[in-house]
């Protein structure tokens, strides 16, 4: 996942001005507030919730395939 620096913002700050995180995320769509200067939480807009997704296993095992049958050749001198 690529992080928009603009969008982050520090526990200690979400805690008292929660107001900016609620603005980043109707500016930027995320904020990403971090917990001792690393990516911690990640706040989205409710209505795009539906949108982001989880790839489930078969899903998973599907690109897995599709990726090796593309570079076999690749995959064949890393096994050397």
């Amino acid at each position: 996942m690529t992080i928009d620096t603009n969008t982050m913002i520090s526990i200690t700050e979400a805690n008292q001005n929660f107001s900016k995180v609620v603005k980043l995320v109707d500016e930027h769509g995320t904020a990403v507030i971090l917990k001792n200067n690393v990516p911690r939480y990640l706040v989205i807009d409710f209505s795009k919730a539906e949108k982001v997704k989880v790839a489930g296993n078969e899903e998973v095992f599907e690109i897995s395939e599709r990726l090796i049958k593309q570079n076999t050749e690749a995959y064949e001198v890393l096994a050397k």
